[in-house]
């Protein structure tokens, strides 16, 4: 797919002031010195590219992001632990400064040279954030002579810090927002076949939209996770207390009926692992049996051993894979065997594209060390599934054609 956006790579950064929104949006949890620092740096490690090549190319950066939902100035959700961990991923220290708009944010803005890099504090600090207010748009571009936003993650809101800003300054898309923009758009526009989705996690209804924009572009579709109960309870099965949708079931035999005439083929568990309790409790007691012979009284918490095989099958085949979403109760270790093998077997098959879209499923490639052996791992959650759904980001509308 043709990248029809203006990246870095169209303009001379250097000598100029940029403003970058990067998705900084990170876990964090307690350090060894009663602190906090990040738990998970794969979205900061994700942003060093665009980072470095603007630095290089003698840009000055001061870097934007949001942590977490916070309701007001909180420590708690201040991005020094992020400061800290880009400081040591650059080699370089990187200043966090005390707020991201105002008269002494504009004066240390004022003297940064070409090669600096600081980070704002926390952007959603601000409500007039998350309300993309222009005031406070104008605020945070003050200063700047060029906005580049490399923030995927974020680019499904319209916020003042990914949406607003581009309006006011000549913005650019950074090259983390190009590659994901490249990688997913490419599943729809042009996926080499034949290509297989998966899809879990826990809800039909959350992700209906995707199933939807699936259908038409895929071979073969596999639902897994909880979204599979409520597939199954369509055709018939009954799933025990397993977490389930009933009032979907219309909607998923819509989409097997879709699938069926256009010839295509519809993946649903064959076999599962039952527990009495999804907890470590029932993981002692969980038992796998065939789909249509699910116990009274137990849950569906993963998939079974023939399913598996039929997973392996259709990626081994396949030319495009894309996942997106748990298939089983993957937060319990006993649980996450049908997650991890779908990890495995993308990461088998060399030849063809494999994308990983965002959640869980980025969690499971990386805790599995498989993440370098996918072509793509998606930063953004939300900003992925709107993608594939067809959606317009606006974070993404509001940067100029190249």
């Amino acid at each position: 797919m043709g990248f029809a956006k203006r990246t870095i790579r169209d303009v001379d950064p250097s000598g100029k002031k940029v403003l970058v929104r990067v998705d900084f949006n990170v876990p964090l949890g307690p350090d060894a010195r009663g602190g906090l620092a990040v738990a998970d740096d794969t979205r900061i490690r994700a942003a060093l590219p665009t980072i470095t090549a603007l630095l290089e190319r003698g840009a000055a950066l001061a870097l934007c992001s949001h942590l977490g939902r916070p309701k007001g100035r909180d420590p708690k959700q201040s991005l020094a632990p992020v400061a800290a961990r880009l400081g040591e991923l650059l080699g370089r220290p990187v200043p966090l400064l005390a707020d991201c708009v105002g008269p002494e944010v504009r004066a240390a803005i004022g003297r940064l040279k070409g090669g600096d890099a600081v980070l704002l504090e926390n952007v959603r600090f601000h409500p007039e954030e998350e309300r993309n207010d222009p005031a406070f748009a104008k605020d945070l571009a003050a200063g700047f002579g060029l906005y580049v936003n490399d923030a995927f993650g974020a680019a499904h809101r319209a916020h003042a810090s990914t949406e607003g800003v581009a309006r006011i300054l000549p913005a650019y898309a950074g090259l983390l927002m190009e590659r994901e923009l490249a990688a997913l758009g490419g599943l729809l526009t042009d996926p080499k076949k034949p290509f297989v989705a998966i899809v879990g996690g826990a809800k039909v209804s959350s992700k209906i939209d995707v199933l939807r924009s699936l259908v038409p572009k895929v071979d073969t579709l596999a639902v897994g996770g909880g979204m599979a109960n409520t597939f199954l309870l369509a055709t018939g099965h009954t799933v025990g207390t397993s977490l389930v949708e009933a009032d979907r079931t219309g909607e998923a035999k819509r989409i097997i009926t879709e699938l069926e005439s256009a010839r295509k083929r519809i993946l649903l568990p064959v076999d599962v692992l039952c527990a009495p309790s999804v907890d470590a409790d029932g993981a002692q007691r969980a038992a796998t049996h065939l789909a249509d012979e699910v116990p009274d009284g137990t849950a569906i918490v993963d998939i079974g051993p023939r399913t598996v095989a039929m997973y392996r099958d259709v990626i081994r085949e396949a030319k495009t894979v894309f996942w997106n979403g748990p298939v089983g109760v993957f937060e319990i270790d006993a649980f996450a065997n049908g997650t991890r093998q779908v990890a495995r077997f993308m990461a088998n098959n060399p030849t063809a594209t494999t994308v990983v879209g965002g959640g869980e499923s980025v969690q499971a490639v990386t805790e599995a060390g498989l993440a370098d052996k996918m072509t793509h791992v998606s930063t953004g959650g939300g900003a992925s599934l709107e993608l594939i759904e067809g959606k317009t980001l606006p974070g993404v509308e509001a940067i100029p054609d190249a």
